[in-house]
């Protein structure tokens, strides 16, 4: 029975965002064992991904609404389920694995819990998330590395959403964590993930984040950049978190690496572009680059492999000599963010043959 309960929780998140597929070594089924109990798998099975009220909850399953109360709090306090609160009110819903189950674990990150996801990621995940990167981040440009003569869309800059936000919060990154308690630190800044609207109360609430002002968001942004982080907010025009990841640590980014065209998988309006006349062959780009796009030809000088490169601009901003810059691709290829997060799930279904 114990066995049957959780494969049935694999079967229910693998329709939800990237999914969780399956394996033949068995380990989502060891992580889920490691973060429910039969009786949280059971309860999280009953819930839909809208948000309710417990009492709605209760009538619905014929249960005391006190008792489940209490077993939803709890639950949503260990990150198995997500909580919104307005007031003394409060609504509960079934989350992913990704961003949800593993995310909501940051606080608490076991060595065990890490080094299980990172097996599952190679075996299996990894493919997931290189299937579904475009629809859940995409890939905004540094500021400083786009003319200011060109149009930047409100979607593709970070720090205009960062101003669009009525409250930020700030949380370490998840990846970064789960190689720290694994492998070491790779030394990238670990306080990098803004957390937004409802997403970033229930960081607040769990103790997973800390209220910030806009302009030490700016600042964590350039620190990030000067580190050589991608920004990856939520593929939707108005997201609910904005991740800043390297290729050593992020699992989309880490997934995308392994993919022989990248930038087919990814939502991205950019590319890079090197000017042969000015570039003197420094390597500097190469160094930058998460996504191995930058090749030196036989003159030893560096070239834009366009099916690896995502439009981060890193590379742009690094170059001593000012021989790169970023370009808008075609009109035909531009493409708008999802309006919201129902839209971008939905997308992300129907890419997955759900819908």
């Amino acid at each position: 029975m114990p066995n049957d309960i959780f494969r049935a929780l694999q079967k229910r998140l693998d329709k939800f965002s990237m999914g969780f597929p399956a394996t033949e070594s068995g380990i989502e089924i060891k992580i889920l064992e490691h973060l429910f109990s039969p009786e949280d798998a059971e309860l999280f099975l009953s819930l839909s991904h809208r948000l309710e009220p417990a009492a709605a909850i209760a009538a619905r399953l014929g249960q005391d609404e006190a008792e489940l109360t209490q077993r939803l709090e709890d639950m949503a306090g260990r990150g198995l389920l997500f909580r919104l609160k307005k007031g003394d009110a409060a609504k509960f819903g079934a989350i992913p694995f990704v961003h949800g189950l593993f995310e909501f674990q940051v606080k608490d990150l076991s060595p065990e819990l890490a080094a299980m996801v990172k097996e599952y990621s190679d075996e299996a995940f990894d493919k997931a998330m290189q299937q579904g990167a475009d629809y859940f981040l995409r890939t905004i440009p540094v500021g400083r590395s786009v003319d200011i003569t060109r149009h930047v869309a409100v979607f593709d800059d970070a720090v205009e959403i960062l101003k669009s936000k009525d409250q930020i919060v700030i949380t370490d990154c998840i990846c970064r964590k789960k190689e720290q308690v694994t492998d070491g630190d790779c030394g990238k800044p670990l306080e990098a993930c803004f957390m937004f609207g409802s997403m970033g109360q229930y960081y607040l609430d769990r103790g997973m984040g800390r209220v910030i002002s806009l302009d030490e968001g700016v600042k964590i942004l350039e620190k990030c950049r000067e580190a050589g982080l991608v920004t990856q907010p939520a593929t939707t025009t108005n997201p609910s978190g904005m991740c800043n990841c390297c290729g050593d640590c992020c699992g989309v980014l880490g997934a995308l690496r392994k993919h022989p065209k990248p930038a087919e998988m990814v939502f991205s309006n950019w590319f890079a572009q090197v000017s042969q006349d000015d570039c003197t062959g420094c390597e500097t780009c190469l160094e930058r680059c998460q996504m191995d796009a930058i090749v030196l030809n036989d003159d030893g000088l560096a070239g834009v492999r366009l099916d690896r490169c995502i439009g981060c601009g890193l590379c742009v901003v690094a170059c001593p000599t000012e021989a790169i810059e970023l370009l808008p691709k075609p009109e035909d290829q531009q493409r708008v963010p999802p309006a919201s997060a129902g839209e971008q799930m939905m997308r992300m279904a129907q890419k997955r043959g759900l819908m």
